[in-house]
């Protein structure tokens, strides 16, 4: 039996969600480098550039990378045999955002009806997606969701006709009407198969795919490397100023579906991948 703090877990959310926010990743530095260096179009390069000082000077001073710091959208992944000592885990999550916008002043985004939209004040409620598991597993994955990038993804109950070539073509017809709106260079998470509902979460899953553990599907990265040679010649570029680079990554997660339906969701996100996973 795994025990763990409730105070620990509130402390991990709230440094993870103040991290995520002002602390670039070296992955993401590394692609702004790499296509900087792919990059002819020297308005594109000089753009790159700035993303890329943007981001270190944020490190430097611990200040937001962007002024959209996000809605939090938690995936929680606990063992059967863990104990939260001292309170209620959703509790914890809860009171770890809310330090780590209030603390980190991090802009609140949250409104708390969609209709009246008065803000709530505290970023507050996070979106929790919660998987049970065996033995005594926990961890934790924040991931800071802009609105920009979110309101320009896509759902579509294909037909199962459409098959693959469909599947690509909706894929890029949604980047290509998303042209700069979405900050690119973007990550764009494609969910195939199960349902209405559960579509959608495999995409939001796919943008933290890298952080999975996840086997390598050979057939499976042979289709996402297919689909960013087309989105990248769609030629949006940086920022919508054209180039080489309109998307930094492609990732696909697929689940079984029903026989008389073929559900494709795609979740976009900014340059900017805003996300850490806590072990405890």
């Amino acid at each position: 039996m795994k025990k763990i703090s409730y105070n620990k877990i509130i402390n991990s959310i709230r440094d993870s969600i103040i991290e995520i926010n002002c602390v670039p990743s070296s992955e993401l530095l590394n692609k702004y480098v790499s296509a900087i260096e792919n990059e002819d179009n020297e308005l594109s390069k000089k753009v790159l550039r700035n993303l890329k000082e943007n981001a270190i000077i944020a490190q430097e001073n611990m200040i937001p990378i962007c002024q959209d710091t996000g809605t939090a959208v938690v995936f929680l992944n606990i063992g059967t045999e863990v104990v939260i000592e001292g309170g209620y885990i959703n509790e914890a999550i809860f009171e770890g955002v809310r330090l780590g916008y209030q603390e980190g002043y991090l802009r609140k985004s949250i409104v708390g009806n969609p209709i009246s939209r008065i803000n709530t004040g505290d970023n507050l409620p996070p979106i929790i997606h919660t998987n049970i598991l065996k033995g005594d597993i926990f961890n934790i994955i924040i991931l800071a969701k802009g609105a920009g990038s979110e309101n320009m993804s896509a759902l579509k109950m294909m037909s199962p006709s459409d098959g693959l070539e469909g599947i690509k073509n909706f894929v890029v017809q949604t980047v290509k009407n998303a042209g700069a709106n979405p900050c690119p260079p973007i990550t764009v998470g494609v969910g195939i198969g199960s349902n209405f509902e559960g579509v959608a979460l495999l995409a939001k899953r796919a943008l933290i795919k890298d952080i999975l553990d996840i086997p390598v599907d050979n057939s499976i990265t042979a289709i996402e490397t297919d689909i960013k040679n087309k989105l990248n010649s769609l030629n949006i570029g940086p920022q919508g100023f054209g180039g080489k680079t309109s998307v930094f990554d492609v990732a696909i997660l697929m689940e079984p579906c029903h026989i008389a339906s073929l559900p494709v969701a795609i979740n976009i996100n900014c340059h900017v991948i805003r996300h850490k996973k806590i072990i405890f």
